[in-house]
């Protein structure tokens, strides 16, 4: 009985000593700092990204400017006959018209008595100079003769020339009433579209007087302003793409670089050609466009977009190390071609970068790697 009795004892000890040991234990495990926790305790991946390198791809070069559009040439149509009264208006604004074609009509009865009176006035003159003619003729057959005096002979002679003189102003007179019966009808100078109407019909106009204006050959072009240091960089031909207020695109080709440069501005004016003006052409004369000179392509450097963060106004990447921890970076980027955009500086042409879930990331994450295609 006395051995059972100690050995209960011994096992009981042995119980209660092991008890304390892990209480104690646990009680230095739970006073260990935090980090030394951290340590212990194996790293978790805070999120599965995807990755990518920068990859090179051929960027075009543009340069952006604003600038009114404007007719390449407007005409003004205007009356070259005075005091005649407008009858008929045959041409409104935005009408396209051809070379000769009545844009107007003035009253025509006035001239056309003019006109008569001419040819009355013509055929008079053409009867005296008949009549000086054939007396001249006969004054010198006598001259030899004696039966006249030389006075007498000078005196037909210069009837027949005097004779001859008002026939010619007389058919000169004839040609300006021709003239102006022909300006009875106002005429279209080239083809074009009326961008101005001032005629109205009954009023009297005199000579001069602006009727319609017209853009010659329905062409517009674009007065892009461009600044002193960036007009060397446009030749004669550059073409242009211009953007409409509805979001339309149109392109266009450079047809001048301005001589001269604004002191004030220091900006110098480029002439583009448009197409033609039609009816559903998003751009008018008078409008303000901005657009783009397309001055080539150059090689960049170019990550997806998905990849840029920007925190603090900065864009920001995040590069993978060898341990899938990631490190923020700053960049600088440049131009965008399409879900690219080019890395000016900040990035290695060799480093590996999160794309997707990069917004969700710190500096110092730990993460997971997916980059299977699904």
């Amino acid at each position: 009985m006395t051995f059972f009795k100690r050995h209960r004892i011994t096992i009981i000890l042995i119980a209660i000593a092991l008890l304390i040991a892990g209480a104690v234990a646990i009680y230095f495990i739970n006073s260990k700092p935090p980090a030394e926790k951290a340590a212990a305790a194996p790293a978790k991946p805070a999120l599965t990204v995807t990755t990518a390198r920068p990859e090179p791809v051929s960027l075009p070069v543009k340069l952006s400017a604003n600038g009114n559009i404007a007719a390449w040439q407007e005409a003004i149509i205007g009356s070259e006959a005075a005091g005649l009264r407008l009858t008929e208006v045959r041409a409104n604004v935005g009408d396209r018209v051809t070379k000769g074609q009545v844009l107007a009509v003035f009253a025509l009865e006035s001239v056309q008595a003019e006109v008569a009176q001419t040819r009355a006035s013509l055929a008079e003159a053409e009867a005296t100079a008949l009549d000086a003619a054939g007396n001249a003729a006969k004054a010198r057959t006598l001259q030899a003769s004696g039966a006249l005096s030389e006075q007498q002979i000078n005196q037909y002679l210069t009837l027949e020339k005097t004779a001859k003189a008002r026939l010619e102003a007389a058919r000169a007179t004839l040609t300006v009433q021709q003239v102006r019966l022909r300006q009875t009808r106002l005429l279209a100078p080239d083809n074009g579209i009326i961008s101005a109407r001032s005629a109205t019909v009954g009023a009297v106009v005199g000579a001069g007087t602006e009727l319609f204006r017209m853009i010659r050959g329905g062409r517009l072009e674009w007065r892009a302003e461009v600044t002193s240091a960036e007009l060397a960089r446009i030749r004669t031909g550059t073409p242009v793409t211009l953007v409409a207020a509805n979001g339309a695109e149109v392109n266009g080709k450079t047809r001048m670089v301005g001589p001269t440069v604004d002191p004030q501005t220091r900006s110098a004016l480029v002439y583009v050609d448009l197409p033609a003006a039609a009816d559903n052409n998003p751009f008018k004369a008078g409008m303000f466009a901005r657009g783009e000179f397309e001055l080539g392509s150059t090689n960049a450097l170019t990550l997806p977009q998905r990849a840029i963060v920007v925190r603090d106004g900065f864009n920001h990447a995040f590069v993978l190390g060898d341990d899938n921890r990631v490190r923020q970076v700053k960049l600088q980027t440049g131009r965008l071609a399409g879900d690219r955009i080019e890395i000016l500086s900040g990035l290695g042409a060799d480093a590996r970068v999160a794309v997707d879930g990069a917004g969700f990331l710190n500096d110092g994450d730990l993460v997971r790697v997916n980059d299977k295609q699904p």
